[in-house]
Formats: structure tokens, C-alpha cells, sequence
């Protein structure tokens, strides 16, 4: 039998996408943020991409957090009506984790 040579075994390995929902951009997961609505309804920016629910990707853009609030994304994304309080969460969230 003859000695072939060994391929080599480099895998590329796929890297997760997703959509902002504010700017519609098409960019890695890891430099996303994730607003999540859990099973008793509660919205909340969740830093760790990790919680359970129904989860949403916006940039870590401060222009895109602003724009959530502006056009109300988060109540076309989870087909709800979302309070105003919520809105203002995320954005003190974002803004205060950002300084």
C-alpha cells in the first residue's frame, strides 16, 4: 500500500450571523447585543447571549439603540405592545454599560 500524504485537517468553522433589527446589517453574533422577551413576558437586554426566551440582535451601535426606541422595534420584532419603561431600560442599560 502506498503512503499517501496526509490531508491537512483544517475545518473552517461556520461563524454565526445575525440581523440587526434596527439597521437590518448582516454581522457576527459576538459583537451583537441581545434583547430577549422570556417565558413571563419580561424584555431585557441580556449581555451574556445566554438567557432563555425569545431572543432578538441589534448592533452595539449607540445610533441602532436609538433608533429601537424611535421606531418602536422591539413591538414589531415580538408582535406585542411594549411600554415605553422598557425602551428606556434598554437604553439606560446600554448607555450606562457603555461609560
Amino acid at each position: 500500500m502506498k503512503n499517501l500524504p496526509k490531508k491537512s485537517m483544517t475545518v473552517n468553522k461556520k461563524i454565526p450571523l445575525r440581523m440587526c433589527i434596527a439597521c437590518r446589517e448582516l454581522k457576527e453574533k459576538r459583537e451583537m447585543l441581545r434583547i430577549v422577551k422570556n417565558a413571563q413576558g419580561e424584555i431585557f437586554l441580556d449581555f451574556s447571549s445566554k438567557a432563555p426566551g425569545r431572543g432578538a440582535y441589534i448592533c452595539n451601535n449607540p445610533d441602532c439603540i436609538k433608533k429601537l426606541r424611535k421606531q418602536r422595534l422591539i413591538n414589531r420584532v415580538f408582535s406585542c405592545e411594549v411600554p415605553e419603561e422598557v425602551y428606556a431600560r434598554i437604553e439606560e442599560e446600554y448607555f450606562g454599560k457603555k461609560s
